[in-house]
């Protein structure tokens, strides 16, 4: 006897109304373990990253991202996905999946210099300010010992064990 397959379907022909941002942020780490940061013309540092876009999977969107942006290059199968946060600004959901990233080739150029101005090398614990929200966010989430201070955000630990993924979920705040 064969199983009966059980199936889904939307429940109209219309994408749903837009409530969150989706995005991604990566931790790319050198071979001393500093972290890179960009000087955005806004003011703040932040890690590479930006919007998903439609269809993309976040490892490819990071890597894409990251192109454009530092000039480096990745293959999406080396980006680990540890967290996904969970805030809201100005009435938006915003969604941001925290990565890491420790192979990759190129030396970092402002790809960008309209948006970013430098990229630098800095130490988890002396790390600039202030920091872009969805990336004081990340770093928390990696570095819990260092002293971070971001608004609260829900966050959702991404861990594999032998290939298979589980995750935890907490409020965090900063």
């Amino acid at each position: 006897m064969r199983d009966r397959t059980v199936t889904s379907r939307q429940r109209g022909d219309r994408p749903p109304r837009a409530q969150a941002a989706f995005g991604v942020g990566v931790i790319v780490l050198d071979e001393d373990g500093r972290v890179l940061l960009g000087r955005h013309r806004a003011g703040t540092w932040e890690l590479p990253g930006g919007k998903i876009e439609p269809g993309e999977s976040v490892q490819v969107a990071a890597a894409r991202e990251l192109a454009e942006e530092t000039g480096l290059r990745a293959e999406p199968a080396d980006i680990r996905v540890f967290a996904m946060l969970h805030d809201a600004v100005h009435g938006l959901n915003r969604i941001t999946m925290a990565s890491v990233l420790t192979t990759y080739g190129g030396v970092p150029y402002a790809a960008e210099p309209d948006l970013v101005s430098a990229w630098e090398w800095r130490s988890p614990t002396g790390l600039p300010s202030p920091l872009f929200t969805p990336s004081a966010q990340i770093l928390a989430a990696w570095y819990p010992d260092v002293d971070i201070a971001y608004p609260a955000a829900h966050r959702l630990t991404v861990t594999e064990v032998d290939g298979t993924r589980s995750a935890k979920s907490e409020l965090r705040r900063g």
